[in-house]
């Protein structure tokens, strides 16, 4: 009868989370398209565009410095996106709104499930941390602007080693910063390249696909797809 009974309690008795920290990409915990508000009111019926060349020079300016070896911090890659964009639609924004804009990427709004994601997180004991290509300038600002500085453990940038995802280098901040093993953390990717390239690297990795875009024809997929922050709350801490 005994046995019967600590065997009962186990079925019942709830489990600690699978992995003892999640690392953030920032654009699942903030939301990107807050920039384009910014943009469409500077620039009425050309901030779609604007946003998308401009967001699109940001990350191939980062592989481009990845592979020629030309590293710069991310919030300068951010203004020279912008500029190269500026011109390629032949606007001329003074220097004091080309400063706003490119300055609106330190006050992004965060989803409205982040605050509850992280809040739970915290409580079940886990560590969170980032892992982003935001230099560090950036991560706080965004932070502490959206009152979330205090859920998050670590506010880790690629600039600490000089790279940006999808290098090795990247991801494995978490690992060295935190002192864990990499199957003791879990990833949460914004786009479908970093849930790529976090699950080449070997985290179990959620790709909260915010936009519902098309996975990418890599031949890895991520453990888990959500469009909301709850397929990760499922993949790290079980149905609670």
């Amino acid at each position: 009868m005994a046995i019967q009974l600590a065997a009962a309690l186990l079925l019942i008795t709830p489990t600690g989370p699978r992995f003892k920290a999640v690392a953030f990409d920032y654009f699942v915990l903030f939301d990107p398209n807050s920039v384009a508000v910014e943009v469409e009111n500077a620039f009425p019926a050309r901030g779609t565009e604007f946003t998308r060349i401009w967001r699109s020079k940001q990350f191939e300016y980062c592989y481009l410095r990845s592979i020629t070896h030309r590293y710069e911090d991310f919030y300068r890659i951010t203004a020279d996106a912008f500029d190269y964009t500026a011109e390629a639609l032949h606007l001329r924004p003074s220097p004091e709104l080309r400063r706003r804009l490119v300055n609106s990427y330190l006050a992004m709004r965060p989803w409205p499930d982040t605050v509850s994601a992280l809040k739970r997180l915290k409580s079940a004991g886990v560590k969170i941390v980032t892992i982003a290509n935001f230099s560090p300038m950036m991560l706080r600002a965004n932070a502490d602007h959206a009152g979330i500085t205090r859920f998050i453990d670590k506010l880790l940038s690629t600039e600490a080693n000089r790279s940006y995802k999808p290098d090795e280098a990247a991801y494995g901040l978490a690992m060295s910063s935190l002192h864990l093993r990499k199957s003791e953390i879990a990833f949460a990717a914004f786009g479908g390249w970093d849930a790529y390239g976090a699950k080449s690297f070997g985290y179990a990795t959620c790709w909260v696909n915010r936009f519902g875009v098309p996975a990418e024809r890599l031949g890895i997929l991520p453990d888990r797809e959500s469009r909301d922050l709850a397929g990760l709350l499922e993949l790290v801490l079980g149905h609670r």
